[in-house]
């Protein structure tokens, strides 16, 4: 059985949370873990980069000395890419179609092990009374001092139809390097596997169990 355990802003323990082994009992081999995790980081790409190759500089045809009788090596035109501003030999073009496609299945296995992984480290904490009445990076950041000291990511619950009821928690966590805020849905196995560390909010805590299929 693991313990989560819940804290206040100020950093003190409040209680703690049991979470049944069954729903940390995850299979995910860490090939799939790795190919989901590249995929994603390949779709986040542009595919945008260009430079131009020899047909596209706009430079005159004229070859730049007579072919024979100067002891020079023969040259065709200043576009060739041995001149200066000529064309790029083998730089990067623009891609089409380059998307990578994830597997459903391996995706949520994948989200499911990072989590579980995690529990079982210890790496996940609960955080009660996010709630602030304004922004105030002051109020939150003993909490990130004692509890959750390395690279984080907070996670809340899904409300969209209200907005983010922990909008002024969201606005001063900005100023805190390495903390990043995520809703719960939309949480990522890049973001994850890049924390050292979870905290998921009270009020997301069911709807953050229900990934690794608490009911």
């Amino acid at each position: 059985m693991a313990i989560l355990k819940k804290y206040d802003l100020t950093g003190k323990e409040t209680g703690s949370v049991q979470v049944d082994d069954a729903l940390l009992n995850v299979e995910a081999h860490p090939q799939s873990i790795k190919d989901y995790i590249v995929a994603l980081r390949n779709n986040a790409r542009q595919w945008s980069a260009s430079t131009k190759i020899r047909k596209e500089i706009n430079r005159t045809g004229k070859k730049p000395h007579p072919q024979k009788g100067q002891g020079r090596s023969r040259q065709g035109d200043l576009a060739a890419p041995q001149y200066k501003g000529g064309g790029i030999v083998f730089g990067p073009r623009p891609k089409f179609d380059m998307h990578v496609r994830i597997n459903k299945k391996e995706r949520r296995a994948a989200i499911r092990s990072l989590i579980a992984d995690k529990i079982k480290a210890g790496q996940v904490h609960v955080l009660t009374n996010a709630d602030l009445k304004e922004p105030k990076t002051k109020a939150i950041a003993p909490f990130f001092n004692l509890v959750a000291t390395k690279r984080t990511l907070v996670l809340g619950e899904s409300k969209a139809e209200m907005g983010n009821p922990h909008i002024n928690f969201v606005k001063s966590l900005r100023n805190i390097p390495k903390k990043d805020y995520n809703l719960v849905p939309q949480v990522n196995g890049y973001d994850l596997a890049r924390a050292a560390e979870l905290v998921v909010l009270e009020s997301a805590l069911n709807e953050f169990l229900s990934i690794l299929g608490a009911s």
